[in-house]
Formats: C-alpha cells, structure tokens, sequence
C-alpha cells in the first residue's frame, strides 16, 4: 500500500521560513520522481519543484527560484521542501506527490496549508 505523509507547513509572518516534508511508504523510492505542487483558492495545482532521480534535471518554477530548494532522502524514503523569504502570493495548499513517469505511477500526498501573513 502506498501512502504519503506530510507534515509541516503553517503560519509565518512574510520574510519567514517553512519547511515541509513527506514520508513515503510502498513504492520503489529510487526510481520516482519527487514532486511538490501547490494550490491557490479557484485554481488548479501547479508544480512548484521537482527532484528525479538524476537530481541534475532539477526544476523550480520562476517564482520560487532561489527561494525554495527541495530535497530527497533515498535511504529514509522521504522527501522534503525547504521554503525561505516567504510571501504573501505563497499562501497555498502544498502537495507532496510522486511519479514513475515511465510507467505512468503517481500518488499523492493530503496537502499542507501554507498560510503567509503579510
């Protein structure tokens, strides 16, 4: 059974820092790709980052460069997204997700809201 666990995430002032993780369980950790989307109220998720296996083909979208770095942990089957400077425009709900592309596999995680006062 595969499962995702996230944890983190909250209220923090703008400027401040967050940092969300996610447990996962069931799956061949080392051949997925790690993914984080986020979701604003009426709209549809948009990946935020993304590490694969080959962490060279590393991808942040333009808003959260330099500000955002994501992470894997292959020996504890974990990944995580550390998020620095903070903005109002950030308050979101983060999903932890996975994906096998070759094989079409991908699951999700619950989401954690992120919420930045401004």
């Amino acid at each position: 059974q595969v499962q995702l666990v996230e944890s983190g995430g909250g209220l923090v002032p703008s400027g401040g820092s967050l940092r969300l993780s996610c447990e996962v369980s069931g799956i061949s950790f080392g051949e997925y790709t790690m993914n984080w989307y986020r979701q604003f109220p009426g709209k549809m998720r948009e990946l935020v980052a993304s590490l694969p296996p080959d962490p060279q083909h590393i991808y942040y979208v333009d808003d959260v460069k330099g500000r955002f770095t994501i992470s894997r942990d292959d020996d504890h089957h974990s990944t995580a997204l550390q998020m620095n400077s903070l903005k109002s425009a950030d308050t979101a709900v983060y999903y932890c997700n996975v994906a096998w592309t070759r094989f079409g596999y991908e699951h999700w995680g619950q989401g954690r809201q992120v919420t930045v006062s401004s």
